[in-house]
């Protein structure tokens, strides 16, 4: 029976392989304790401190993950055997790898702890540093694995240098392929940079309105004032003629009126300066120009222009309703009537006498 029992498992007795099995397992456990007893720490300590700088290292802690722990412990337990040259070189590489692979999440967790933080503090000052954010955090994200896929090949021996001249050419096979992805992705840069719209804007697209909702890397989301989501890609919207109607500074608002003919010819002169002194008198206007533009075919035509102060829709139409009662009130007190269509009727009798009859035209 003991003939049966190999003396040696790869060169190292049984019993070695089970002291360093033992020693695998409790470094492991060690570590894991170790770990949750870090990250209880740091949440305890987050929660006594104004400072998030405690809540990024409990999220450091938090991504160490078990395969770390599981390799770390198998490395220990491994210096307890006698292993070839090659056996050790594999396990240097595949700890190595590990160890790099660990290193990219926690650098992966400080870049997304970074854009947050820099999110939040500007968000209120400029609602385009969101996008900008998430497009660089994307892009960091991104140049970050590239970085650890090519550190990790070149130490198991691969040539990255034609590994990366390879890529280059099967790159433009790729970009070829994914073309229309690769033209979002570059449509959702040249947002991020040039900043057309940003969050919160409210823009008006062909016939589609409504406030930019999200703006991701290949689509951006508009909620519409119905209330759907209106869905469109970033590169139809650079595409289009964008009103974007956050940016204004000011409204500007043209309107006519037409008194009746037989007005007396103070009252008409006086129009002008009486609907500039309401306006003026408005503390959300700019009075820009006032006229009698015209003789209409029923009514003396006057047209003015002003601005309202404001870029809100909501004050640009109370402002709007304000004066034009004003005015409504003025015109009544003075005795001033505002025209209608209206068409006099020359009718001739059988007896060769004229007639005239006035009529409302909109009744015609």
């Amino acid at each position: 029976m003991m003939d049966s029992i190999p003396q040696t498992i790869l060169g190292n007795p049984p019993l070695d392989w089970l002291i360093a099995f033992g020693i695998a397992v409790a470094v492991t456990v060690v570590l894991f304790l170790s770990k949750r007893l870090a990250g209880k720490y740091f949440l305890r300590l987050a929660e006594r401190t104004v400072t998030d700088l405690d809540d990024m290292f409990a999220g450091l802690v938090d991504k160490i993950s078990l395969l770390t722990l599981i390799v770390a412990g198998a490395y220990a337990g491994a210096h307890w055997l006698e292993i070839s040259a090659s056996g050790q070189e594999i396990i240097n590489q595949v700890l190595f790898a590990v160890m790099v692979i660990q290193i990219a999440l926690w650098g992966n967790s400080i870049i997304y702890y970074l854009i947050n933080k820099t999110t939040r503090l500007r968000e209120y000052e400029d609602a385009s540093a969101k996008t900008t954010l998430n497009v660089l955090g994307f892009l960091s994200k991104l140049i970050l694995w590239s970085v650890v896929l090519l550190v990790i090949l070149d130490n198991m021996g691969f040539n990255i240098t034609t590994l990366i001249a390879s890529l280059g050419i099967g790159g433009i096979a790729v970009a070829l392929a994914a073309q229309s992805i690769l033209a979002e992705l570059f449509a959702s840069l040249s947002i991020a940079v040039d900043k057309p719209f940003v969050i919160g804007d409210f823009i008006i697209v062909d016939n589609f309105l409504g406030v930019i909702e999200k703006i991701g890397m290949r689509t951006t989301h508009i909620r519409s004032l119905g209330g759907e989501l209106i869905i469109f890609s970033n590169t139809d919207l650079l595409r289009s003629r964008i009103r974007n109607y956050k940016r204004m500074e000011e409204r500007r608002i043209l309107f006519g009126i037409g008194v009746v003919y037989g007005t007396p010819a103070e009252k008409v002169e006086a129009i002008p300066a009486m609907v500039q002194s309401m306006i003026e008198e408005d503390e959300m206007t700019r009075f820009d120009r006032g006229h009698f533009k015209e003789y209409g075919a029923s009514s003396l035509n006057f047209e003015f222009v002003y601005y309202v102060l404001s870029p809100e829709y909501n004050v640009f139409m109370d402002t709007q309703q304000r004066i034009n009662f004003k005015i409504y009130r003025r015109f009544e007190d003075e005795g001033i009537e505002f025209a209608f269509p209206t068409q006099t009727l020359h009718l001739r009798g059988l007896d060769g006498t004229d007639k005239k009859k006035q009529t409302d035209s909109s009744y015609e």
